[in-house]
């Protein structure tokens, strides 16, 4: 395979690149950005942590660009991490001489996400422990900082990647077809932050778009367990002194530097919140403005504990099903209907891998399709960085949302090939079969609710979210009613779009259907119909290829041929579906990746393969079909 760089990639090689706020929906004044050139030691897994403080030497393999995994060209190691072995990183972090200059104060370590389980030594001793290669952890070092403010950071880190149940989306050792490189490792940002001794932990902010408010509850911690002095004092007559003061802005359109002191200047709102207790609060009208991709208004928001001030964003938006004046069941968005037109991403750069090399290029690709002229992005078998979400919301960008596969070695005669079959005949396959589904393993299927937990606590504020999608194609596929109704107890504010693609087991708020080998089916249904896959047309292009071999599902030799076939399928099955009740669409895929050459985009994000007037005629088409001029609801 050989390397294809990005416009980014020199940048980023440098170590000039990914230096932004990391978490721009609870932002802080005070942080240390730690990415940047780290030793690192590949070893088998015998080795213990307390052999390297034996030897002050220690032979490291050499550096790695964090947040960039090993396997990753960026990284300067190109090397994949076996599942027999550890990854090792190491640095020695100086801290300011005013770390701790405002009193007694708190210093977190934040990671974005490690693939797949890590364990953190500071100064030698174990600090924490976290399994779960896509969700961000904190881990609270404040015990082990020495008077010297010098901290010795040592990680190991093991991935079974395809090997084992653990949530991978589509990384395989052997890659090929549709399953990319295997990344491993620290691939999100690596960051420090100092909080006053009592802090707010995490918000949750969910819009009531019918009654014009926000709900909102703030958890707090300090150094007493986990908050817990702070809830007694919620309780207590004390309740008072305790009481976080919210307060809310007007609404604005947010540029990339996110929410700040400066935009925070006309209050609309204000309130005082009890820690760990939900309040609701209204929004005058003379201030209300709804969220839309046409319409993407936020409204900053301050949250003051004590001496902690916290700045955050929400957005009045409502995403849910209605019958339109025909009766026919419809995706709504602010109680109008709304045709969904999206297209797959996912998340796969040539330099990178599962980590974009620069933070423009996150905005490339949003804005890119937007251009194109639609309005809704799949994230496909990966959950990415917070900050594309915080892109997609303040840039007005739809997602739907899936939870990343796991389970043992997929069967694809089953899961793809009869499973396509059966679909298009409109037989339904029961999710009991576990062998075959690769589902077998008790403690996978525990694992894989947990994920689903922490996925969903991790991105619930992000209002461009509109939908989860739990299982795509039958990939380890289990349980699905009792995922989906886990799933709406979790978030009563979104769709569950429960099976993408074939298996539907009939719940959740979505048919889900994918059309690339044979006729689309017009299925009557009680739920909103999606093609929430299609196309999937190649086009090859030397120049921008990693790979010699080629998957797609049509394969054509050059851009107008691709764009008249593309144009053909619009106008003969996917444009008339509408009529059928279908309300969204999801066209594959934003980018080629590796083998995978049905990208509009390739690898390298240096050429779109179709023509772009095509592409923005048919999407306005399709928005034309059901959607109206954004405006107010009245």
């Amino acid at each position: 395979m050989k390397n294809l760089e990005t416009i980014w990639s020199e940048a980023a090689a440098q170590g000039s690149t990914l230096k932004e706020y990391p978490r721009p929906a609870m932002v802080r004044s005070r942080w240390i950005n730690l990415n940047g050139m780290w030793d690192y030691l590949i070893t088998d897994s015998r080795i213990l942590p307390w052999q390297f403080y034996e030897n002050d030497d220690f032979p490291y393999d050499g550096q790695i660009l964090v947040p960039f995994s090993p396997e990753a060209p960026l990284s300067q190691v190109n090397r994949q991490l076996l599942p027999d072995e550890t990854l090792w990183y190491s640095r020695t972090i100086q801290l300011p001489d005013d770390c701790f200059s405002r009193g007694h104060m708190r210093l977190l370590l934040h990671f974005g996400a490690v693939d797949q389980i890590c364990s953190v030594y500071i100064g030698g001793k174990f600090a924490g422990y976290h399994k779960g290669g896509y969700f961000p952890f904190t881990i609270d070092i404040t015990d082990f900082v020495d008077e010297d403010l010098v901290i010795p950071i040592l990680i190991g880190v093991h991935d079974f990647s395809d090997t084992s149940y653990h949530a991978r989306g589509k990384q395989r050792l052997k890659s090929g077809g549709m399953f990319y490189t295997a990344q491993s490792g620290i691939w999100q940002t690596v960051w420090m932050e100092i909080v006053p001794d009592s802090y707010i932990r995490d918000i949750r902010t969910t819009p009531d778009l019918d009654h014009d408010r926000i709900r909102i509850r703030v958890n707090t911690a300090s150094s007493d367990t986990a908050g817990e002095a702070a809830e007694k004092a919620a309780s207590s007559r004390e309740a008072a002194s305790s009481r976080i003061s919210c307060t809310i802005y007007e609404p604005v359109y947010l540029d990339e530097d996110g929410v700040s002191q400066e935009l925070c200047r006309n209050a609309i709102v204000s309130g005082l919140l009890l820690p760990g207790k939900e309040a609701s609060l209204s929004i005058p009208e003379e201030a209300r403005e709804y969220w839309t991709p046409e319409t993407p208004w936020l409204y900053p928001v301050s949250l003051k504990y004590g001496s902690d001030c916290v700045f955050t964003y929400f957005a009045l938006r409502k995403c849910d099903v209605q019958k339109d004046k025909e009766g026919t069941l419809r995706f709504f968005l602010n109680n109008r209907p709304y045709f969904q037109t999206g297209v797959l991403d996912q998340g796969y750069w040539p330099d990178g891998l599962y980590t974009a090399p620069d933070d423009t290029a996150f905005l490339h690709d949003i804005r890119t399709m937007k251009e194109l002229g639609f309005n809704m992005l799949r994230k496909h078998g990966k959950i990415e960085a917070d900050r594309w979400y915080f892109h997609c919301d303040r840039l007005g960008m739809l997602v739907w949302q899936d939870m990343p596969n796991g389970g043992s070695d997929y069967r694809h005669w089953f899961v793809t090939y009869l499973a396509t079959l059966l679909s298009w005949m409109r037989i339904p396959v029961k999710d009991t079969h576990r062998h075959l589904l690769s589902r077998t393993d008790h403690a996978g299927r525990q694992e894989y609710i947990d994920d689903l937990r922490q996925m969903v606590k991790a991105l619930y504020n992000h209002p461009c979210i509109v939908t989860w999608v739990p299982f795509n194609e039958g990939w380890g596929q289990f349980d699905t009613r009792r995922i989906t109704r886990l799933l709406h107890k979790l978030d009563p504010s979104r769709l569950v779009d429960s099976a993408s693609g074939w298996f539907d087991q009939g719940c959740g708020d979505v048919n889900s259907l994918h059309y690339y080998f044979l006729g689309l089916p017009r299925p009557k249904s009680s739920r909103v119909l999606a093609i929430s896959e299609f196309g999937g047309y190649s086009l090859p292009l030397e120049e921008h290829r990693t790979c010699k071999n080629v998957y797609g599902y049509r394969k054509f030799t050059s851009s107008q041929e691709l764009s008249e076939s593309y144009s053909a399928l619009m106008e003969k099955t996917i444009f008339p579906s509408v009529r059928d009740g279908f309300s969204a669409t999801v066209y594959t895929q934003l980018s080629d990746i590796e083998e995978e050459v049905n990208g509009l985009l390739t690898y390298d994000r240096k050429r779109t393969k179709l023509n772009p007037l095509v592409v923005r005629k048919w999407n306005a088409k399709l928005k034309n079909s059901l959607n109206r001029p954004a405006e107010n609801k009245q």
